[in-house]
C-alpha cells in the first residue's frame, strides 16, 4: 500500500476514499479514530489518512483529487420558499426544493 495524503477530518477522508474507490482506486482510510489522542500525540500524526493499495494509481488519484477541488459551487435562491443556498446543493435545505436547471 501506499500513503497518498492526509484528511482534515475522518467524513472528508471517507468521501474522498469512496470518490477514488468509485474511479477504480482501491483506497483505505487509516488512523481514523486517532483525533481523540492529539495532545498526547502531535495533532498532524493524529489526522486520517488515504493509503492506496497500487502504488501506480497515485498520479491517476492525486489527480482525481485536484479536479474535485476545482467544482464549481452554485448559490442559487430557492423558489419554494426564497431561502439562499449556497455550495453544492442541488436541494433546499429548508424546504426540499429542488434547484433550477442550470
Amino acid at each position: 500500500m501506499h500513503r497518498l495524503m492526509q484528511a482534515p477530518n475522518a467524513a472528508i477522508a471517507q468521501i474522498w476514499a469512496d470518490l477514488l474507490c468509485e474511479a477504480g482506486y482501491p483506497t483505505v482510510v487509516e488512523r481514523r479514530y486517532l483525533n481523540g489522542l492529539a495532545g498526547e500525540l502531535p495533532p498532524d500524526q493524529c489526522l486520517p489518512e488515504l493509503w492506496l493499495r497500487h502504488p501506480e494509481h497515485e498520479t491517476a488519484a492525486r489527480a482525481l483529487l485536484a479536479e474535485l477541488e476545482r467544482l464549481p459551487q452554485r448559490r442559487w435562491t430557492c423558489a419554494g420558499c426564497g431561502e439562499l443556498v449556497e455550495g453544492g446543493f442541488d436541494q433546499c435545505w429548508a424546504c426540499g426544493a429542488w434547484a433550477p436547471a442550470a
